[in-house]
């Protein structure tokens, strides 16, 4: 279901190429939801597979992200455009934190929100959702306000482009600063020409480039948690017995066996692969393969996550977090407006 779902996103994609395929996947999943006759097959007999999608491929859609990444690329952007996007991924992520926890908003959705609109969009939200072992529940509601906000993105920064005074290459900067997925960049910056893409995508990708060590960070922060709660609930009450294992060293054992590796396998996946572009020269038609398969992977897995947004509940009780969506848009439009004017 979940690669026929992609191939009607790449369809519909085809015939309106504004809408990026990715956008197009994860509205796809969201109508399904909604559909009150589908709900139980979700639930039940598609499951299975929806999560395959949701998770193994998603994590490999993104080792084959790094195909795209070069450091020889981003190092030719020079120190200034570096530093100002490294800032102002680290400042929207710590600010999207901040307002989602001030709002009150629920179990990890402060740290997905603030991983999507920060780096990757929905690409992101699925990396950090799989280190932090977040529910779908808590998954669906990112990924939809990144989808929202992406796509206003689209349609909102090419009209402030002239009276906002910035030339091809500074809205190019602008859009690869601000805008979340890769997808929804491409859309936004091809209006002013291939100039403006380049740059935009260049900035992009330095931006997924902060994907491996913030989810590898979060990993080693949710392992350090774990292990301080392992160390309060094993705790002796009373001496062990002298020469067999106790009840605290099973259950020590077992909570060892939940902890998250430091860099999460897929990460390192993705900085091999980022590794392989830039030192050896890889034939287009690899390249290409590898953008192919990247592209179907994170199809199939955002269609597998939009299934599990409820509109219904997000419109009763999602008012909070579009809130913080919009805020955080509002904020990373500004800062990335604010390093295209100082660069």
């Amino acid at each position: 279901m979940a690669a026929l779902a992609a191939l009607a996103a790449w369809g519909a994609h085809i015939v309106v190429p504004e809408i990026p395929l990715l956008t197009m996947a994860v509205v796809l999943g969201i109508v399904v939801g909604q559909i009150p006759d589908a709900r139980p097959m979700l639930a039940g007999a598609l499951a299975p597979g929806l999560s395959v999608a949701a998770k193994p491929f998603m994590q490999l859609g993104i080792v084959l992200l790094g195909l795209k990444l070069s450091l020889v690329d981003i190092a030719a952007l020079g120190w200034a455009t570096i530093v100002s996007t490294v800032a102002i991924v680290l400042v929207t992520f710590a600010g999207t934190l901040g307002l989602g926890r001030w709002f009150g908003l629920p179990g990890h959705q402060p740290l997905l929100i603030a991983t999507g609109f920060s780096i990757c969009g929905a690409s992101a939200i699925g990396a950090m959702s799989g280190v932090v072992k977040a529910k779908d529940e808590e998954t669906a509601t990112p990924i939809a306000l990144v989808t929202l906000c992406g796509t206003l993105a689209i349609a909102v920064l090419p009209l402030l482009w002239h009276p906002l005074g910035l030339s091809t290459l500074q809205f190019g900067h602008w859009v690869g600063a601000g805008v979340h997925d890769v997808g929804q960049v491409v859309a936004t910056a091809q209006i002013a020409g291939s100039g403006a893409l380049a740059v935009a995508l260049v900035v992009k990708l330095t931006r997924v480039l902060m994907l491996a060590p913030v989810v590898a960070v979060a990993s080693i922060a949710r392992r350090h948690r774990l292990a301080t709660f392992e160390a309060d609930a094993v705790a002796p009450v009373g001496p062990p017995a002298a020469d067999a294992p106790t009840v605290t060293d099973a259950a020590a054992r077992r909570a060892r066996s939940k902890r998250p590796p430091i860099l999460p396998l897929f990460v390192a996946g993705f900085i091999c692969a980022m590794l392989l572009r830039t030192l050896v020269p890889l034939p287009e038609a690899l390249l290409e393969a590898g953008d192919l398969l990247q592209t179907a992977f994170l199809a199939m897995a955002l269609f597998a996550l939009g299934t599990a947004v409820n509109l219904g509940t997000l419109m009763r009780t999602g008012g909070r977090a579009l809130a913080v969506g919009l805020l955080s848009w509002a904020l990373i439009a500004a800062l990335a407006f604010g390093a295209v004017q100082l660069s």
